[in-house]
Order: C-alpha cells, then structure tokens, then sequence
C-alpha cells in the first residue's frame, strides 16, 4: 500500500482527484461541496444524439414538390381565443387548481379570514385584516419589525391557500403562514423551526421569493424579467393560472391553421402532445411536476426538459432508499422508476390534464390496464406481462371491500403530507414489503398503516404470504443501501446494477453519482460505458462520475463530442469540465467557446440568485477575468447575505490577494452574525492553520464538527488537524468513529490505516484493511 502522510485534505495522492476537485475555485472542500448543490440547480444533462437519416430510395418515387413554407415562430395570444372551439376541455379546465392556480386578491378569489384575525406562531404573531378593499398582514418583515403588507395575489384553492406580498422593486414574496381550507384555520408552513427574519425559511428572504420560486408554474407564459443592475423585477405572463398555451405552447400559429387548415404540423403547435412516444407528454407535465432547477428565465416549447431545467436524480435527502418520496419532489422522479413509464404509461392516461381529476373513480384509474381479462384498454401502453386477476377483490388486496387498503393507491402509491396539510401520492407504483423496509430502514405502506404491535403482526403475516419467494436479481434498493451504508460487497453490488440492462435510468444516473466512493478500473469503464446512454440524465450523471476518476487532460477526447450536443445541458457540463484544459482542445476550441458562453448565459439569466453569481465569480476566476471576481462575489451575498458558500469564497478571495485583514474583518462579522454556521467554523479554523496558528485553530475545527456531525468533512479535517498537532489518540479516535458512522468513508479509513501504520498498530491497520478490501476489493489505493 502506498504511504501516504495526510498532508492535505486528499489522503491519497496517487489515486483519482475527488469529486469536489473539478469546481474552479480554491476554497475549501465543504464549501465546495455546499457550492457544488448550487451548481447542480443550473446545470443540465443532454439528450441522446438522434440517430443518423437515412435517405429514402428514389425508385418510383413521385415528382418532388417544393416543401411548405417554415412557419413563422408561434406567439402567445389570449386564453380567451381557445374557448370558442375547445368548448369540452374549457368546461374542464374552468375551476380547476390549474385555473385557479393563481388569482389577483379580491373578496371573490380570497378563502381565508381576513377579518381581524390573528395567527400566532412561535416565534412570530401575523394578524389578517381588511383595508379599503385590499386583503392586509400585519407582521415583521426583513428587518424584524412588524409592518402592513398588501396581499397582492392568492396562490392555489385547496387544500391550502397562500398569499403573495408585493413588497417593492417588483419583488413577491410568499407568506409562511397559509389559510387550511378544509379545517378552515391559519397555520404556519414550517412548524416546530422558529421560523424569525433571521432564518433563511422567512417569508422576506430569497427562498421564500415567489418570482424565481414559484410563479412559474401557476402562470401561463412567465417571465421573471430580473435586471441585474437595479436589482429589481419586472415580471410578466400572459394570464394567470395554467392556461392552454402553459402546455400546448403559443397559439398565434394554431389560429392561423385553425382559419385557413393550411399545412402546419401538429396544426400549428410546436410539439404534439398526442405524440406516440410519451416523453413528449411526461416532459411537457415535468416541467412544473418535477423537482428541477432553471437554466433560464421560462422555457422553450419543442425542446427536451433537460434544455430549460436540471432535474435532480435520487439523492438521499430528496428520496428513499427505494426511490419513494422524502421531501418536495412532486411526481416526475418516482414515475421515472416505476414499470408504468417503462410500459409506455402517460400523465393523461390516468390524469384529465384539463380538469386535473382522475379520469375514473376509485380503482377504476388501474382497472384500466390490471382486471380480469390481462390486457389494457389504453392505446399506446404495452400489455405484456399482465396478469388476469381480479384486482379489485379481498383475495387481492386481502382488506374488506371499501375500507382501507382496499384502494389501490393506501398500497400502491403511499403519500405523505407537504405543506402542512396537502397530501401527495407517490408514483413510483412500488410492492409493499414490510420485512424489506425494516430491514432496509425505507417507508412502507403496510407499517404506515399498521403500526406498533399491528405492524409486527402484519409482517410475520406477509412471511407467511411470501412463505416461496421467486428468486430474484439483486434489487436496486437494496444494492444502494449496501453502497451508502459500507457494506460487504458495496462496490460489486453497485457494479451489478450498472450492468443491468433494464435499470430506470434515473436510477441509473443516481448510482453513477455514487461512483466516486468506490474508485476502481471498472467503475470507471462503466461510467465511460454510459456516456453514449440513450437518456441524458445518465449521460449527465456519467460525466460527472468519469470527470471524478481521471484528470482532466484525460477527459478530453470523452468530452469534447458533447460540446455539439444537441442538448444545453450536456454542452455546458462538459464545457465546465474541460475549463482548465481549454487551450489544449484544437480544432473543438470554437465548440468550447460557444458551449462556455452558454454556461455563463445561464448564470446571467439566474443573476438574481445567489448561487449563479458565486458561479459566475469560480468562472471568472479560472478563466482570468479576475477583475470581474469581487464584484460578483459582493453580488451574491447582496442577493443573500446568508449564503454562506459566497461569503467563505470571499474571505478566501480577498486573503489570496493580499487583503487578509479585509478578509478576517468580513469572517469575523461572519461568525458574530452566525455563531452556530458550521461552515463559517471551519473556514474560520483552516484560515488560522493556513497563518500558522494551529493551536488556535482547533476550537472552530471542533465547533463546526460539533454543530454537523454528520458532515464527513468536518470531522476529517479536524482529525488530521489534530495528528498533525500531535495528538494522535484523539485523531485516532475520532477517525475510528467516523468509519464506524460512515464506513464507506473512503478518506477516513485510509488516513486510519496510515496512522496505525506510522505508530506501530499494526493489528489495527490490518483490521480496517481487509474491512475496506471486503467492501472494495479493486480500489487502486489498496494496490
């Protein structure tokens, strides 16, 4: 095994840089990976490269005619045209939660009491009143004070209402507390945080902005229109709620093919939503269903999700182990997994997109497809493998008709509550399994239900249904919780789902993210290997996890082919990729140049942000404009001054420039302002480190592991900061309980090794080894 002193955060010099090391400034590795989750909202993955034309045969083929003129681009018009000649779908659509879906506030669209009442939360008191004519607030606003605020618009009917307040420069803000319209009471959004103006939850902050956060998707044809310089909005739609157009796109062409059925295709829209492959469909719908980041200001109809938004893979605080939904991840996510979207299955085969209800009641949405006969009456969706049962009987769902559990979905599709109040279905249309989900620690139907002793009952139950399981592949869930937890064989198992040729390729993109803790030969020429896949997540996700394993002047000929995808996203990725090697690419310069510039044209188009100005200044930095580096770190921290990735960038700016009073002065505010920032700690220890005074470092190393234990990074620094001081035993020690927490903690266990190694443990050493080669038998550092 190599020797390896722990002289810097990475333990192993000779083996792959990590993940964090592509990012283009020298700030620290937790900073960097905080930064890197605002990277992710404005970055994109690509689509599949369309496969060559192929030119048909001339033989007997008839006189050539002149194709008809391109059609001019289509333009918004006014919802009101559509209702002379979509009568049905009118009569649908009108009191829907997408008609609805924001309204101006008026007696006639205001559901909540605003007659003097009052909502007192825990740390602040809200009171709702009326005032010449206009719905009013009274409650602290930015500055912690209590003032009057205008509710301008009501955002959503049920089962909750919230409320917009304009509050200057063309600024919305969302309301913390919203109105329950079936319990008809106020209630707060955040229970149980002590949501104040200090904390980032606030209605007045930039996460609670409703003109990037929101509006989108309850207006039809929006804009945000912010400008950079005034640091204002001037935001725009073409009408209110989710509209025809929302969906269809502009209408101006369809009109015109509509009065003269000239030969326009899909008469006169820019996409076909009836179009045989359902993507077109489940895209258009993810747009707004979607857990997804803008790479822009609106989107452009025609083109695939992944040019306008970056929508996120599994990760471990958006999703379960088995996929199923943790936290706001709407509805787009889980479907990607289930056999439903495999099978060819779309939003509107279950969903009236117009009315936004079901489109039969009951069980009779699955009967569809799962009943009697063992075939579907849904056009488009494959039938093979289905079985003829009565789905809807004791002897399948094994609950009394009517009661619960004998609904598909109490099964099928569990949901949990968002918002306080609203309960959202999961559609990953997942099996329950009691005796799986206890042993994998994942949300399950059968438990929700029936819990305490019940739930013990009804698991040895479930043995007993399961008494002959079929023998089965190795599962996605259960391979990913090997991964995350370091189990035995972590690496093979995850190895094995990549070679699957059947694996969901959102789950597909998620296991590639887990790549970079298992480093081997292999890993990365499955990686490689998913850089051709048909669906751009995965091909996404694949750089990112290639960029993890070799250097960059080794990424180049993997990369530059992106550079004329004909998705942004993948453009882009690979753009920022090969930054520090761009002079070296040759003929594929002028690629890199436009694909470069359309990265930096995201940022600008997400200037109100500031995750996209820090961005902008990691670029400048690495591409030499340092002139432009200070302005737009100052930027990001006028947008936010809590962003706290800008600030420590900042402070590390500044001290490489000579400035580094100026630096601990903005640190020193930092901290008084935020005493409990774990972040703020530990850059405050590794400023004092890199000055020399190690001994006065460590109090804010062992503040910010105290205040996040859980961060990897915190925790190793600190231990190396403390063998390096001397203390051996306690870094030891410390280490030993971060590889007992996170035994696939790569870092910790190989520092661990070396330190029993360089102080005769030998036995220790040893231990912890054959421990590592059990989980990854191919990892070059053991070699």
């Amino acid at each position: 095994m190599p020797k390896h002193k722990n002289k810097a955060i990475n333990p192993d010099p000779d083996s792959p840089p990590p993940l964090i090391s592509r990012y283009l400034f020298p700030v620290t590795a937790t900073a960097l990976l905080l930064v890197m989750a605002g990277l992710g909202w404005f970055l994109l993955a690509g689509q599949s490269t369309p496969p060559p034309y192929v030119a048909p045969s001339i033989a007997n083929a008839p006189a050539a005619q002149a194709p008809p003129a391109p059609a001019p681009p289509a333009t918004l018009v006014d919802e009101q045209q559509c209702q002379g000649c979509h009568t049905e779908q009118v009569k649908d659509w009108q009191g829907s939660h997408h008609q609805l879906a924001m309204q101006v506030a008026d007696a006639g669209t205001v559901l909540a009491n605003f007659d003097n009442s009052t909502f007192k939360g825990e740390k602040e008191t809200t009171r709702f009143f009326r005032k010449d004519d206009g719905f009013w607030v009274n409650t602290p606003g930015a500055d912690g004070r209590n003032a009057d605020f205008k509710v301008a618009y009501t955002f959503g009917i049920a089962p909750l209402q919230q409320y917009l307040i304009e509050v200057g420069e063309g600024r919305l803000q969302a309301l913390g507390v919203a109105w329950d319209t079936e319990k008809t009471r106020w209630f707060h959004l955040y229970p149980g945080q002590g949501v104040n103006f200090k904390n980032p939850l606030h209605w007045s902050k930039p996460n609670q902005n409703a003109n990037f956060m929101c509006v989108e998707c309850h207006t039809t044809g929006y804009k945000r229109n912010f400008d950079a310089a005034s640091n204002t909005f001037a935001s725009q739609w073409n009408s209110l709620g989710v509209g025809c157009q929302a969906c269809h796109g502009p209408a101006s062409n369809h009109l015109e093919w509509a009065g003269k059925k000239s030969d326009l295709i899909h008469a006169g829209f820019a996409v076909d939503l009836k179009d045989k492959n359902a993507t077109t469909e489940i895209e258009t719908c993810a747009r707004c269903h979607a857990r997804r980041a803008p790479l822009g200001d609106g989107y452009t109809v025609g083109k695939r999700l992944m040019d306008d938004y970056l929508p996120s893979v599994l990760t471990r605080e958006l999703y379960a182990l088995d996929g199923k939904i943790k936290d706001e991840v709407f509805e787009h996510g889980s479907f990607l997994q289930s056999k439903m979207a495999d099978k060819g299955v779309r939003c509107s085969n279950c969903h009236n997109p117009h009315s936004t209800e079901l489109k039969a009641q009951g069980n009779g949405v699955c009967l569809q497809c799962h009943n009697t006969a063992g075939k579907t009456t849904v056009a488009g969706v494959d039938g093979k493998g289905l079985q003829a049962k009565n789905y809807d009987s004791p002897e399948h769902h094994r609950h009394v008709a009517g009661q619960p559990g004998s609904q598909c979905v109490d099964c099928h599709m569990p949901g949990k509550f968002y918002m306080g109040n609203d309960f959202r279905h999961d559609h990953s249309f997942s099996l329950p399994n009691p005796v799986r989900a206890q042993q994998l620690g994942t949300p399950d139907a059968c438990l929700t239900c029936h819990q305490g002793k019940a739930g013990d009952k009804v698991t040895e139950q479930f043995k007993l249904w399961s008494a002959n399981p079929v023998a089965q592949a190795p599962r996605y869930d259960e391979s990913l919780w090997q991964v995350r937890t370091g189990q035995p064989g972590a690496a093979q198992a995850l190895y094995e789902q990549l070679q699957r040729s059947n694996l969901p390729a959102i789950q597909r993109a998620t296991l590639l993210a887990e790549l970079a803790l298992y480093p081997s030969e292999q890993a990365l020429k499955l990686a490689s290997k998913d850089l051709g896949n048909h669906d751009p997540q995965v091909r996404e996700s694949a750089i990112h996890a290639v960029s993890a394993f070799l250097p960059p002047a080794e990424r180049v000929a993997l990369f530059t082919p992106f550079l004329s995808d004909p998705v942004k996203a993948i453009r882009i990725a690979a753009a920022r990729d090969l930054l520090s090697v761009a002079n070296t690419l040759g003929a594929a310069q002028k690629q890199w140049k436009a694909a470069i510039d359309e990265y930096e044209q995201v940022q600008l188009s997400l200037a109100e942000r500031a995750e996209a100005n820090l961005n902008l200044a990691m670029l400048f930095q690495a591409s030499g404009r340092s002139a432009e580096v200070e302005p737009r770190l100052r930027a990001a921290l006028q947008r936010d001054p809590d962003f706290f990735p800008a600030l420590v960038t900042l402070v590390q700016w500044l001290e490489s420039r000579g400035r580094k009073e100026e630096a601990q002065a903005l640190l020193a505010t930092g901290l008084k302002e935020h005493p409990d920032a774990a972040l703020l700690q530990h850059t405050q220890g590794l400023a004092l480190i890199r000055a020399g005074k190690t001994a006065q470092a460590m109090p804010a190393l062992r503040n910010a592991a105290r205040l996040e234990p859980l961060n990897a990074q915190y925790g190793y620094v600190l231990a190396v900061a403390l063998y390096e001081g001397g203390k051996i035993d306690e870094a030891c020690a410390l280490l030993e309980k971060l590889v007992k927490q996170q035994p696939a903690n790569r870092n910790a266990r190989l520092s661990l090794i070396q330190y029993y190694l360089d102080n005769g443990q030998e036995p220790k050493a040893q231990v912890l080894l054959q421990g590592w080669k059990q989980l990854n038998p191919q990892d070059p550092a053991l070699k």
